[in-house]
């Protein structure tokens, strides 16, 4: 029974914070738009695995560390918001397409690895989300959690995060609604873009409490 009301914590909170707008659903979005549905849900694929390496150091303990570590926080900190901004900066750098023919070869050449590191780093490198995992797993793991229970806590909040984000990827890649973004596509890449670096930039602000 107490399993079960953790879970469902877990799942609960796990939901509001994968749904709120962040660096995850821009990277999203921008892939999904940008290259093709298939990217997106890749790009998805990568969020999720970056989740589960912050779980993996955090049941282990290392987490801590990083959460009361200055020197620890800021690097990974500096690390993410460097990442966040290069990849803006890419977008901004867009240029209006001259034809279907060139989009199609940019989508060919975006393989499914390129959008997993990208989802994949842009987890990774985010030190808030191992600050969310950590205040999460205080909440509802105790002395005498088992490891498999551990897990299966981890796994469900990087479950969510994947089958949210590929809902995203999904939708927004309609092919009414890219038909319509290819026209404009390189205005919204630097809108994206722009958010991005705001995102970076955010992210760089961020202090260590």
């Amino acid at each position: 029974m107490q399993f079960l009301t953790d879970w469902i914590v877990v799942v609960i909170v796990g939901s509001l914070a994968v749904m709120s707008p962040g660096a995850n659903f821009f990277i999203t979005l921008r892939n999904s738009l940008k290259y093709s549905r298939r990217a997106g849900i890749y790009t998805a694929l990568g969020l999720a695995l970056g989740d589960l390496v912050h779980v993996s150091y955090c049941l282990i303990g290392i987490g801590v560390l990083i959460a009361r570590s200055i020197v620890l926080f800021n690097v990974l900190k500096w690390v993410g918001a460097a990442y966040l901004v290069y990849i803006g900066v890419q977008s901004l750098r867009s240029k209006a397409q001259v034809d279907s023919t060139v989009s199609n070869s940019k989508i060919s050449h975006f393989d499914a690895l390129s959008a997993i590191r990208i989802g994949f780093l842009t987890s990774l490198l985010n030190p808030k989300v191992s600050l969310f995992f950590l205040a999460l797993f205080t909440q509802v793991i105790r002395p005498n959690t088992g490891l498999i229970t551990q897990a299966i806590y981890g796994i469900t909040v990087a479950g969510i995060e994947f089958l949210w984000f590929a809902t995203v990827a999904v939708l927004v890649s309609h092919a009414a609604l890219r038909s319509r973004f290819l026209s404009i596509s390189h205005w919204v890449d630097r809108v994206m873009g722009s958010i991005l670096i705001g995102l970076g930039l955010r992210l760089a602000m961020t202090e260590h409490r």
